[in-house]
Parts: C-alpha cells; sequence; structure tokens
C-alpha cells in the first residue's frame, strides 16, 4: 500500500494521519472546513486510554500543551452532598491524565502536530463523491479537485458523507438526551483543582471542572424529545438557560448558580449514536464517530477514536496484506466501541446508572486491561497472539 486519504481532519481523522506516517505510510488529509473544523465550542475529556494512544504517537506534548488534567472526581448527590470520590484514570502518570479540553483547540492543535510532521493537509475540500477502480479509489471534492490512493479513510464524524455514499441506509439515532455545554469566570467558587464533578441530580445529569485560571466549564444532559435543527441555530443562551433553570433549581446543587452565571457561553446539541454499520466497502473504510458514534454520556468519543487511529495503522503495519489489516482491525475494534455505545446509550435513556464518567467493563482503561495495553502498545505485533 503506497496513498491513503483521509477524509476529515477533526480528531479521528488527525490522529490517523499520526499513527499511518508513523507507521511508515503515505497519507494526506482532506477536510471540508475552512478552519480547524466544525463543533468549536464543546468541550470534552480525553480519557487516560486516549491520552494513551497519543502517546504512542508521540503526539502528547501536544495535547498537554492545551486545556488542564483531571486527578479525581466527585459524584455529588441532589442535595449536593458529597456521595463519593475517587481517582480518575492512572492520574500518577502525568502524560496519562484525563485532559479536559476544548475541542477546537484540541483540533487546532492535532492538525498543527499533522502539519510539523510534513504530512498533507487541505482545507475547504469537501467531498461529494468517490469512484473505486481495481487499482485504487478516488475522491472528488467539491471544488473540482481530486485525489487518488490505495485506501480512503472516512473520518468526518457523524454526519459523515463518507458514511454517506458507502453506507446511504445508517443513520445515527437520537440517544434520548438534549445535551448543554457552558463557560463561566463569574460563578462563585464550587470546584476543586485537578477535579470533575459529577452531579446526580433529580432530572438532569451534570458537571463541571474548573480551569486553573478560574474558568468553570459544565456541562448538563436532559431526557428530552431532539431540538430541531432550526431551534439550535436561532436558539439564544438566554433560551436554553430558560430551559435549564427550572429543572435545576429543584435540587440544591451548584449547578443552577453555575448556569445562571453563564453569559453568552453556553450551546445545545443532541445527543446521538450510531447503531451497527458496516464499516468498510471495498477500498473505503470509516473510522472514529463515521463508524459507530456513542452518546456522549460515557465520554469516550475521542478517545476511542484515538485508539482506532493506533490500531488501524498498526493493523496495516502488520498484516501480510490490506484486506487481513482491516480484517483484524474489524475484528480488535468492533466488540468494544460496540460495548461502549450500548453502555453509553443506556446511561443516556436512563437503563444504566452511572458510577462516574468513561465507560464500564471492557470499554474502560483500566489497570489489568492487558489486551487493550497490548493492541496500543506501538512495539507489540497485532498479527502475532498474545503470548
Amino acid at each position: 500500500m503506497t496513498r491513503l486519504l483521509v477524509v476529515g481532519g477533526g480528531i479521528a481523522g488527525t490522529g490517523a494521519a499520526l499513527a499511518l506516517h508513523k507507521a511508515g505510510l503515505d497519507v494526506a488529509v482532506y477536510e471540508a472546513h475552512p478552519g480547524s473544523a466544525e463543533d468549536i465550542g464543546a468541550f470534552l475529556t480525553l480519557a487516560s486510554n486516549g491520552m494513551r494512544a497519543l502517546a504512542e504517537v508521540d503526539a502528547s506534548a501536544a495535547v498537554t500543551s492545551i486545556g488542564f488534567p483531571l486527578t479525581s472526581m466527585r459524584v455529588l448527590d441532589d442535595t449536593g452532598a458529597e456521595a463519593a470520590r475517587m481517582p480518575l484514570g492512572e492520574a500518577g502518570t502525568a502524560h496519562l491524565r484525563y485532559r479536559c479540553v476544548r475541542r477546537g483547540d484540541l483540533n487546532s492543535a492535532l492538525q498543527a502536530e499533522v502539519t510539523r510532521r510534513g504530512i498533507g493537509i487541505r482545507h475547504g475540500t469537501r467531498l461529494v463523491s468517490v469512484d473505486e477502480g481495481p487499482d485504487g479509489v478516488t475522491a472528488h471534492f467539491a471544488d473540482g479537485t481530486t485525489a487518488t490512493g490505495d485506501l480512503l479513510i472516512g473520518a468526518d464524524g457523524l454526519n459523515s458523507t463518507v458514511r454517506r455514499l458507502v453506507t446511504p441506509d445508517a443513520r445515527p439515532d437520537h440517544a434520548g438526551q438534549q445535551v448543554f455545554y457552558g463557560y463561566t469566570r463569574e460563578a462563585p467558587a464550587a470546584g476543586e483543582p485537578e477535579t470533575i464533578t459529577m452531579v446526580r441530580g433529580s432530572s438532569v445529569a451534570f458537571g463541571y471542572a474548573v480551569s486553573p485560571e478560574g474558568e468553570t466549564y459544565w456541562f448538563a444532559r436532559v431526557a428530552a424529545e431532539p431540538l430541531a435543527a432550526d431551534e439550535i441555530e436561532h436558539g439564544t443562551p438566554a433560551h436554553w438557560r430558560d430551559l435549564l433553570l427550572p429543572l435545576l433549581r429543584k435540587d440544591t446543587t451548584p449547578a443552577a448558580d453555575l448556569v445562571e452565571a453563564t453569559a453568552d457561553d453556553l450551546m445545545v446539541t443532541n445527543a446521538s449514536e450510531l447503531p451497527t454499520t458496516t464499516w468498510r466497502s471495498g477500498r473505503t473504510l470509516l473510522i472514529g464517530d463515521a463508524a459507530h458514534a456513542a452518546s456522549p454520556a460515557t465520554g469516550q468519543g475521542a478517545s476511542m477514536a484515538l485508539e482506532d487511529a493506533v490500531v488501524l495503522a498498526k493493523s496495516l503495519r502488520d498484516a501480510p496484506d490490506t484486506d487481513a489489516a482491516l480484517a483484524r482491525y474489524e475484528t480488535l475494534r468492533r466488540p468494544r466501541v460496540e460495548h461502549n455505545i450500548t453502555v453509553s446509550g443506556n446511561i443516556s435513556r436512563g437503563t444504566h446508572a452511572p458510577s462516574g464518567p468513561g465507560p464500564r467493563g471492557a470499554s474502560a482503561n483500566r489497570p489489568g486491561d492487558e489486551e487493550l495495553l497490548r493492541q496500543l502498545d506501538w512495539d507489540t505485533d497485532l498479527w502475532r497472539p498474545a503470548s
């Protein structure tokens, strides 16, 4: 294999580019947006498994230079009383600590790292069609340009154009919640350093963390029907506050005061998930949210995408041919990501009570998860059985 085309310059696409480049493959990235990428307002947490994937492609420094670490979690009940406290992930290892980052900052940091390594990345290239032949696959872009390679990797997110072209019947579903994000510097001190606080409210799942600069990052997940696209586009921060505050005022927690102190930095989206779908069609492969989007309840979307990147690159590096590599990749990844989709969806719908951020069972990067560590370890050959 000599040439790989990555469609999508977000977390999955840049992570894949970094990993494939480290594996010695020729890769180029094509991003539809003229800037860093879409969805720049929301924030996310990279869990220890995502940070480990970044470390395996030598990209830790690019991400630890932004955002702030989270080393512990506390849980409050609906009265504001502390119900639990625990360490997060691999808190004892600096570059593997959970990290809270704005999505736009993470996209920019990873794209800058891609550029620094000499990997081509073209902005403003919106994919419109894909043609496949016996010797390669060609991507056609809205500006009239084309690119041809041996494999096209669709890393273009929840509303993937690549997925629509290769598996048109696969569409995201509503996961049962509306998700609000906000930032404020005006709230009373309610957090602790390097700690995320999860609030188990009577009708709203709420979480917040305070940056070293004193800015509170918060989210709220509300069980509700999906908001119409027009309502999201034209909704104002005042409107979103008016929706949230009556629900939060039912409880005696810091949540309502944090939302009330938030001015214009407030946004909303619908929680979505992608049911089981086909990941591969000929010379086209889907990764990240384009292949296996989960609701945000487990906070694992970005970390799972980065795991995809490392396992895909190692599979292509180690397998005897492309077909074998992609089959191996899917065998390794599908059970893990589908478990995360199920767990996260159950939390969003209220059928499974979370015990903290991140998925349970096989989807968590816990001490003792030797198989995940083996898959991510860059020096381990994925084609050889575990010893």
